[in-house]
């Protein structure tokens, strides 16, 4: 497994035009990318304009295919200005459960 957790800052008046988006990017994950996981959209109860994703693939190849999809394209380009920061990508893998 092959995981990031990335940490997305919104611009707060472009909070609801963002998801748009990023709810699109997170369907075409998981419907066309069989090396997709899981790609969970999470909102920070404290400030609601920081999203975080938890992305799991079967391996870095499938990530990084996954950087090249339409649909990731698509919502890079969109939410490029409406972010407050650039976003950060921890890259993870699994301990517990085990992979077997």
């Amino acid at each position: 497994m092959y995981g990031v957790i990335v940490t997305i800052n919104v611009k707060p008046e472009f909070k609801q035009r963002f998801m748009v988006p990023m709810l699109e990017d997170a369907r075409g994950s998981l419907n066309n990318e069989p090396g997709c996981w899981r790609f969970d959209v999470l909102q920070d109860e404290s400030d609601p304009s920081r999203i975080y994703l938890l992305e799991e693939y079967v391996d870095e190849g499938a990530f990084q295919s996954h950087t090249r999809q339409p649909h990731f394209i698509k919502w890079r380009d969109a939410v490029k200005d409406w972010l407050a920061t650039p976003y950060q990508v921890i890259r993870v893998s699994s301990i517990y459960p085990p992979e077997d």
